[in-house]
């Protein structure tokens, strides 16, 4: 695995470690679904980049799992909002 490789899979590892710290009540849920997405296409762009098959693919993968999870979250976002 090359550097653009580790860097898709770390976004995935730093995304995880976002969701897990910044939880609560008082959350501001904008600004965690920006970054998210960021993070997670950032993701992206590195695993294309990667030119490896099973690295690339892996990292494609997740990222995209979490860019799903970042929509869902900024749809639920929406539909609780009067």
């Amino acid at each position: 695995m090359n550097k653009w490789a580790w860097t898709s899979l770390g976004m995935v590892f730093v995304n995880f470690i976002l969701f897990l710290l910044v939880r609560g009540p008082n959350v501001n849920l904008p600004l965690v679904v920006i970054v998210g997405s960021s993070l997670s296409i950032i993701g992206i762009v590195c695993a294309v980049l990667s030119k490896k098959i099973i690295a690339g693919t892996a990292g494609f993968v997740v990222n995209g799992g979490v860019l799903i999870m970042m929509f869902f979250l900024l749809l639920a976002m929406g539909i609780s909002q009067p």
